[in-house]
């Protein structure tokens, strides 16, 4: 049996509601937060949104495990807090490394798994020394020294333009990240691989894009939905964070494949 240590100390927030519930996944530097609109859109479903390692207020410690996470590590994390939730099975909603775990969750317990919503995110996150890099970077000098840069590339300027203060709170967000936590779960996008997981995964795939997406653009999209089984591609006007750009599209979208997944139609 595993031990349940790491996942009782992990920062969780627990909606009741009707039908299957949806468990979201973050993306690194980002905190349970980075959902509001998201869930906004979705009155009364079941969902459980959470921090990673070293995220939001979800500690980095010793007895976390070691310096350097895998997705493996994390999808681990995910499916021993759905068990201390008593969520015997969910919809997996992931936002870039939020996407790479939901399919490791997937390779692990399939039987736990009723859909997957992969957005903005891809089957492996080359090239491994940028990762390094930016992993040194959050040790050396603070999250500080990425903030700005991972703002511009999660939102689109019309956006932050439009938004100040979301923006600006976002911004926050990605620079009260630990350092620690940061760096370890860089090591997660570095080395991981989702293919295997995605091929062998049998139920219903949503695939979300942002058009505007530099980071994981839509031809990254496209390769996730042609390597799964059963796979939907959906593109909304919004770059790397779609789920605060376009969160009532999204939503619309999560809305619809719920009930198709609920029906056995997915």
């Amino acid at each position: 049996m595993r031990d349940m240590t790491q996942s009782a100390k992990l920062h969780r927030q627990r909606r009741e509601g009707d039908g299957l519930p949806v468990v979201f996944l973050n993306s690194l530097a980002a905190d349970l937060g980075m959902w509001d609109e998201v869930l906004a859109g979705l009155p009364g479903r079941a969902a459980l949104t959470w921090d990673m390692r070293g995220h939001g207020r979800s500690p980095m410690t010793r007895e976390s495990g070691a310096p350097e996470v895998s997705a493996q590590d994390l999808a681990n994390d995910v499916l021993d807090l759905m068990q201390a939730e008593g969520i015997d099975r969910a919809v997996l909603c992931g936002l870039s490394l939020g996407g790479l775990v939901a399919m490791a969750a997937a390779e692990i317990a399939p039987d736990r798994v009723a859909g997957l919503v992969l957005a903005n995110t891809a089957v492996d996150f080359p090239p491994a020394s940028m990762w390094q890099d930016r992993r040194h970077t959050a040790l050396d000098e603070g999250m500080a020294g990425l903030a700005e840069a991972t703002l511009t590339r999660w939102l689109t300027e019309r956006f932050r333009a439009s938004h100040p203060e979301r923006s600006a709170q976002i911004l926050r967000m990605i620079a009260a990240t630990s350092p620690e936590g940061y760096a370890a779960c860089c090591a997660a996008l570095a080395g991981g691989d989702g293919k295997a997981a995605l091929r062998d995964f049998v139920g219903p795939v949503l695939v979300v894009a942002g058009a505007h997406d530099v980071s994981t653009p839509v031809a990254r999209a496209q390769e996730i939905a042609d390597l799964a089984q059963a796979a939907e591609l959906v593109t909304l006007d919004a770059a790397h964070l779609s789920s605060v750009e376009a969160g009532e599209a999204f939503a619309s979208h999560l809305d619809a494949f719920l009930w198709r997944v609920e029906r056995g139609r997915g």
